[in-house]
């Protein structure tokens, strides 16, 4: 499969983002991408950096005229787009949704963000709701694709259920960076443990992963912190954690990656995790933590 990932700076002019994210999108189909990757929230600046009841005006509803912009730029590329909205489910209820539209610009399906951090800069509980569609695919005419968002990535059960559910590539729309204070060593060691993490999700699921995160600096509106500075790295990797790409982490990136997806099958007859899993066992897994 040719998947299209779009690593992108945004402003805080949304037109432009949508628009530039609209131009990549139909210049990657034109050069043969067939699944096209965007990053989280990707219309706006990650307003999550400050708690503020008026960004809850950037939340579109899924009947809304941007939602009908992405179905039609799908539909006119004939590809597959996995987009990351702020959505406005009723008055006072918002999710991190996902949307996933086929190659005729049909909604395939959604996938609302289940894990909702809260730290500074990182404000997402006070707009998002927990997600309440659980781990299930999205059917569409390329396969099966297990969407997540962001904090999504670091939980493993969240990839061993989209697995257990037939998903047959994980997806990771994403905005992380680093803050200026940290040091240099603890900005490579974040960068790597996300990238490590995910990896691992690869490797324990015999599956493909695919992760598009934003990039460049978005400063903080309050004057708190000194913002955030998105670490780029969009990457996609193969069913054995190898790295098939790498993104810079300091340049926007468009690129096609093409993946082997009949090699997911080799891999798990190699290593046969999913036979080998005591689930008579498991029972605690369920559990906050074993006292």
């Amino acid at each position: 499969m040719k998947i299209g990932l779009i690593q992108q700076h945004n402003t805080s002019d949304i037109e432009n983002n949508r628009r530039r994210l609209g131009e990549k999108v139909v210049e990657l189909a034109r050069r043969g991408a067939e699944l096209v990757v965007l990053q989280e929230l990707h219309d706006s600046l990650y307003f999550c950096q400050v708690e503020n009841v008026d960004n809850f005006d950037l939340a579109v509803s899924l009947d809304s005229p941007t939602v009908d912009f992405y179905s039609e730029i799908a539909r006119q590329s004939g590809v597959v787009l996995v987009t990351s909205l702020f959505e406005r489910r009723a008055a006072g209820l918002y999710h991190n949704t996902s949307l996933v539209f086929d190659t005729d610009g049909s909604i395939a399906g959604k996938y609302r963000k289940m894990h909702i951090p809260d730290d500074p800069a990182y404000y997402e509980k006070f707009y998002f709701t927990p997600g309440d569609l659980g781990f299930k695919p999205i059917d569409t005419s390329l396969g099966r694709l297990g969407v997540l968002v962001c904090w999504d990535q670091w939980y493993p059960e969240a990839a061993r259920l989209m697995a257990m559910n037939g998903a047959q590539m994980l997806i990771y729309p994403t905005a992380i960076g680093w803050e200026s204070s940290d040091t240099p060593d603890e900005k490579a060691r974040q960068r790597e443990a996300w990238i490590t993490v995910q990896r691992g999700h690869a490797v324990a699921n015999g599956l493909p992963v695919v992760t598009v995160n934003r990039v460049g600096h978005e400063p903080d509106p309050s004057g708190a912190t000194n913002g955030i500075t998105f670490w780029g790295s969009s990457f996609v990797a193969g069913p054995q954690g190898e790295i098939i790409y790498l993104a810079p982490d300091d340049e926007e990136t468009m690129t096609i990656v093409d993946v082997d997806m009949k090699r997911s099958e080799q891999v798990r007859r190699w290593w046969p995790f999913l036979r080998d899993r005591r689930i008579e066992n498991y029972g605690d897994i369920t559990r906050r933590f074993i006292d």
